[in-house]
C-alpha cells in the first residue's frame, strides 16, 4: 500500500513540474476535455435526472406522516449538492474515462509505443499524463454543476406531478436552506475526485504488463482503484469542508 501511494505521489510531483507546458500542448488538453466532458454529458445527464426523481421519492417516503413535503426541495437540493451529484458523477468518469485511460496507455506500454515516444526526446508524463489529469481537473466540476442543475429537474417533476408540490412551494425550500458552501464544497470535492480518477488511470497504464490480458486487467484495476479512493476522499473531503 505504501508502495503504490509513493509512485502515485511521484507521478503526481512529475506530472505538475509540467504544468507550465499546458500552453504550448493546448492541443492535447482540449481533446481530452472533449473526451471527459462533452463525450460524458449525455450519460452524466441521464444519470443525473434519475438520481434526482429517486431521491424525490425517497425523501417523501421518509418524510410520510412526519414532516410535510413543503421541505422536500430543501432536503433533495442539499443531498444532490453536497453529495450524490459529485459523487455519483466521479463514479461515472471512474467508469467511463478512468478505465479507458487506463486501457489507452496500457496498450502503448505493452506496444512499446511509450518507449517510442522517449527515444524521440518526449516526456511519455508530458505528452500523456499531464493532458489527461488537467482535463479531468478542469472537466469534472463542469458536469457536476450539470448534473446537479438537471437532478434538481428530475426532483421537482416528481415532487410537483406526483405529490402535488407547487413549483413556488418546492423552489422557495430550495432558496430557503439555500447555502452556497454547499455548491462549492461540492465542486472542490469534484476537483479531487477528477485528479485522482485520472491518475490512478495514468498510473495503471504505466504499469500494465502481459499484452490484452494485462490491457484487461488494468482496464479493471483502474476502476476499482479509483471508486474505492473517491468514496475514501468524500468522506475525508466530508470532514475537513463541512
Amino acid at each position: 500500500m505504501f508502495a503504490e501511494f509513493g509512485s502515485a505521489s511521484i507521478l503526481a510531483f512529475r506530472t505538475a513540474s509540467y504544468t507550465s507546458s499546458i500552453p504550448r500542448d493546448r492541443r492535447l488538453v482540449l481533446e481530452q476535455m472533449e473526451h471527459i466532458g462533452s463525450d460524458s454529458l449525455p450519460l452524466v445527464l441521464i444519470i443525473g435526472l434519475f438520481t434526482g426523481m429517486v431521491s424525490a421519492w425517497q425523501a417523501a417516503y421518509q418524510f410520510k406522516g412526519m414532516i410535510p413535503y413543503s421541505f422536500i426541495g430543501a432536503a433533495v437540493s442539499r443531498a444532490i449538492f453536497i453529495e450524490l451529484g459529485p459523487v455519483l458523477t466521479a463514479l461515472i468518469i471512474a467508469g467511463r474515462v478512468g478505465a479507458s485511460i487506463a486501457a489507452e496507455i496500457g496498450t502503448m506500454k505493452v506496444t512499446e509505443q511509450i518507449d517510442a515516444l522517449e527515444s524521440m526526446a518526449i516526456s511519455p508524463i508530458r505528452y500523456l499524463a499531464l493532458p489527461r489529469i488537467s482535463a479531468a481537473v478542469v472537466m469534472l466540476p463542469i458536469l457536476v454543476i450539470f448534473a446537479n442543475i438537471i437532478a434538481l429537474v428530475g426532483a421537482f417533476l416528481v415532487s410537483n406531478f406526483y405529490l402535488d408540490v407547487s413549483s413556488k412551494v418546492f423552489f422557495e425550500s430550495v432558496q430557503r436552506f439555500f447555502f452556497v458552501k454547499d455548491v462549492l464544497g461540492g465542486l472542490v470535492k469534484a476537483v479531487f475526485f477528477g485528479a485522482v480518477t485520472a491518475l490512478i488511470g495514468v498510473k495503471v497504464g504505466f504499469e500494465t504488463t502481459g499484452g490484452a490480458q494485462g490491457v484487461g486487467n488494468a482496464t479493471i484495476r483502474a476502476f476499482v482503484l479509483s471508486s474505492a479512493m473517491i468514496l475514501i476522499l468524500d468522506y475525508t473531503l466530508w470532514t475537513v469542508i463541512f
